[in-house]
């Protein structure tokens, strides 16, 4: 990587003086490192600082007239827990902070922005967002899908819309940067800021993404339940298959949350069913010894085991087989043909853990990803999203958020961790 690779595009020069008062204010030359590992920095040609993120926050020349811009936020894909607080928290701090009378809510993401005339904005102002924060979902709404870029940008100028939110994940930030790219290309002056939204924690270049600790904090239950239930019965198998696609965060954060789990399994690390350290005669060993087993599994875990996928869905994801329906079977096969019993109950909790309201760390982080996204839209950035690195609020180019899915290292921290907790690696 290089300088460029980091550079934030904008839609102009801002010379408006900030309405914000009593506040620190942050300079583009206030930059975050891209590592922390003085290893790394030595690996990178050049100085350190070509490695480096703009530092997030208010600036002190903004490009938007205070009070006079227009703006608009809608929220793309899947739900997930923090959606409305991300809302309430740009709503407030272009209103209150700003000078905004309101800021329009486009309905259900990119097909709503495509399609506004038949799809009215919803307007926000504070009073609107006063208590949204409590309730899980979207109050505006959310689609998935390809949706046609030139009628989107046609949308946002028919509005007049200066300043444009995208709440989302590795899909709402890929159009957000096509339609960053066709606005730059026509010359329009209409920022383009994302705010990265997935319980699976795979987007890159940030360290967390709102309504992942949520999500971990919201499997206690069910892990709870699942070894209640395997307890509680002789060679009983709790089976929780968690959400995860492509990245295994979620399932191994559960695991080290809740002690009791026996087995995890996550999409980077392959699964070994048989042979004598495979988990099928490793299972039944502990059984033996302890008559229950806890497994937590994401599920993207396991896909090598099927022939074909089953297909895309409208974002363009691939459909996974069913892990946790297909370990439940291998493992009752298994007990078949070695004449024991097992009592398996299986668990899938996945719209239930997305569907509900943050929890008061993640609330907090959304309500400042929210304020930091509106700083850098008012300064004229765009093309970017707001990232978490390196303990600190940075930005982040479009380019390089999407450039690849965010994965647990199997030979990191905390693979390390749940393989020692659990001890499904040891004979």
């Amino acid at each position: 990587m290089n300088a460029n690779d980091f550079t934030i595009a904008s839609v102009g020069i801002p010379e408006e003086q900030s309405p914000l008062r009593g506040i620190k204010f942050v300079a583009d030359e206030d930059r975050v490192l891209d590592s922390s590992l003085l290893s790394d920095l030595k690996l990178r040609s050049g100085s350190p600082a070509a490695s480096s993120l703009e530092k997030a926050g208010p600036r002190r020349r903004v490009f938007f007239p205070p009070g006079n811009a227009k703006a608009a936020i809608l929220t793309a894909g899947g739900l997930c827990p923090g959606l409305n607080d991300v809302i309430k928290g740009v709503v407030n701090t272009l209103c209150t902070g700003y000078g905004l009378k309101s800021v329009l809510g486009i309905r259900y993401g990119y097909r709503g922005l495509a399609r506004h005339g038949e799809f009215q904005p919803l307007p926000l102002d504070p009073d609107v967002v006063d208590d949204i924060h409590s309730h899980g979902g979207t109050i505006l709404g959310s689609s998935r899908g390809h949706q046609d870029i030139g009628e989107m940008a046609d949308s946002l100028v028919s509005m007049g819309v200066d300043m444009l939110f995208c709440v989302g994940g590795d899909g709402t930030l890929r159009g957000a940067r096509l339609l960053a790219d066709e606005l730059l290309r026509r010359k329009l002056p209409i920022a383009v800021v994302g705010i990265p939204k997935t319980i699976d924690n795979d987007i890159s270049f940030t360290d967390r993404s709102f309504g992942f600790e949520t999500a971990v904090y919201a499997t206690n239950s069910v892990i709870e339940a699942a070894h209640a239930e395997a307890k509680g019965a002789f060679n009983g198998i709790g089976l929780v298959k968690l959400m995860g696609r492509e990245s295994g965060f979620i399932a191994a954060f559960a695991t080290l949350a809740n002690s009791v789990v026996n087995y995890c399994f996550v999409p980077e690390s392959p699964i070994v069913l048989d042979g004598e350290n495979g988990f099928l005669p490793h299972l039944f060993r502990r059984l033996e010894r302890k008559r229950h087993a806890v497994i937590v599994v994401a599920e993207g875990a396991g896909q090598e085991f099927f022939k074909a996928a089953r297909g895309a869905d409208k974002s363009g994801n691939v459909i996974f087989n069913d892990i946790g329906i297909f370990l439940k079977t291998e493992i009752a096969k298994f007990a078949k043909k070695n004449s024991a019993e097992v009592n398996i109950k299986y668990f899938d909790p996945s719209y239930m853990i997305r569907s509900g309201d943050a929890i008061g760390t993640d609330a907090v982080f959304c309500i400042m990803l929210a304020q930091n996204a509106v700083h850098a839209a008012t300064a004229g950035k765009t093309s970017m999203m707001i990232g978490h690195h390196n303990g600190e609020f940075v930005h982040v180019p479009l380019s390089l958020a999407t450039s690849a899915r965010k994965k647990l290292d199997v030979d990191g921290p905390v693979w390390q961790s749940v393989l020692e907790i659990t001890g499904q690696n040891k004979p």
